[in-house]
């Protein structure tokens, strides 16, 4: 995979396609209503992407940054509070 800059992903035409955003699969699961199947990256996700974008300048697909995040240890545990055992 190339590195590219988010104008260079803009200028490509990419910003709303796979692996640089999931909304285009959404927008058409919703409008199947077939959610089931369907990978929202968690907000961590793209929390990370913008801070490795910010400090790097390039632009990282959601897919990478996520594989990247798992491998370093971070699970995604929608729904629950991860911060329980810091609290008095």
């Amino acid at each position: 995979m190339q590195l590219k800059t988010r104008k260079q992903v803009e200028d490509e035409g990419l910003i709303d396609s796979p692996p640089y955003s999931v909304i285009n699969k959404i927008y058409i699961a919703i409008h199947n209503d077939r959610l089931e199947g369907i990978h929202i990256p968690h907000s961590d996700v793209y929390f990370v992407r913008a801070a490795l974008e910010k400090h790097t300048g390039y632009y990282f697909g959601l897919d990478a940054v996520e594989t990247a995040m798992k491998a370093e240890g971070w699970k995604d545990r929608k729904g629950t509070f991860r911060y329980v055992d810091q609290i008095g």
